[in-house]
């Protein structure tokens, strides 16, 4: 089961960024500018609000566990929740947690 959730945190690593990749070389790599993208109205505000708290809820069950268990490597997760996204940390912290079971 531990490599279903590295195979998934491999593919929400890749799908997204292939979006992300394709948008920053039509409309230039301006990040502002992607995130003005994000706003261009209710529903994609929507989905960066739901998002955005999931990533925050994610990093503090990760911090909590790493200081609960001493699992100072799970902390990677985090900088991949924000740099990828929430598709990426959340199945990377599932098989790195599940290392030791």
């Amino acid at each position: 089961m531990r490599w279903v959730f590295l195979a998934l945190a491999v593919w929400g690593t890749i799908h997204p960024m292939s979006y992300f990749i394709a948008w920053f070389q039509e409309n230039g790599w301006s990040i502002m500018a992607m995130v003005d993208a994000w706003h261009v109205n209710d529903a994609t505000s929507g989905l960066v609000w739901d998002l955005t708290v999931a990533a925050v809820a994610l990093t503090i069950w990760i911090i909590y566990e790493a200081v609960t268990r001493r699992d100072w490597v799970s902390l990677i997760a985090i900088p991949a929740t924000f740099g990828i996204g929430v598709s990426c940390g959340l199945p990377l912290y599932i098989f790195l947690r599940m290392r030791r079971a």
